[in-house]
């Protein structure tokens, strides 16, 4: 993999479209596990729903493309390396590997749930989306501490492509 400065144009938009996106599906996320019993059971449901599982489902397939091309141009165009040394270092490689990870495995499993009918791997799906969402959290939260406490470029490097 190249190393680079910064990021490019694309990668900064995919990085804050998968945000979105994620974040989004999460909240949109409430009256899935009913929708999956009656996609399932092939019953129509007898209580009005307000959400349609369709826009959870495909949502969740856009993060997983969109996840997916942004692993492909982190293989072509590279990215900065990551800042400080020792522990520091070693902890942001690691916390972008779990991120991805969990990037890959919730769409995964929430596919396999709805489409494979494996109804066991729901619960699953959910742990993932909810552990996604607080690495992600923590994620966002090292970002603003690296910007307001250090005064470093690695929010800036998300922010203005290079």
């Amino acid at each position: 993999m190249k190393t680079r400065t910064g990021y490019s144009s694309l990668q900064i938009l995919l990085h804050w479209a998968t945000a979105l996106l994620v974040v989004f599906n999460w909240f949109y996320s409430d009256g899935m596990g009913r929708a999956l019993r009656v996609h399932m059971d092939g019953v129509a449901s007898t209580r009005p729903s307000s959400m349609n599982p369709d826009i959870h489902v495909w949502t969740g397939l856009a993060v997983l493309a969109l996840v997916l091309l942004r692993l492909a141009l982190r293989a072509v165009q590279g990215t900065p390396p990551a800042v400080g040394d020792g522990w520091m270092r070693r902890a942001a490689t690691w916390a972008h590997r779990l991120l991805y990870v969990l990037l890959l495995a919730t769409p995964l499993l929430g596919a396999a749930t709805w489409f494979g009918g494996l109804k066991a791997l729901g619960d699953l799906h959910e742990l993932a989306a909810n552990t996604l969402l607080g690495v992600a959290g923590a994620h966002a939260a090292v970002a603003l501490w690296h910007h307001y406490v250090l005064h470093d470029r690695v929010l800036t490097r998300m922010v203005r492509p290079e």
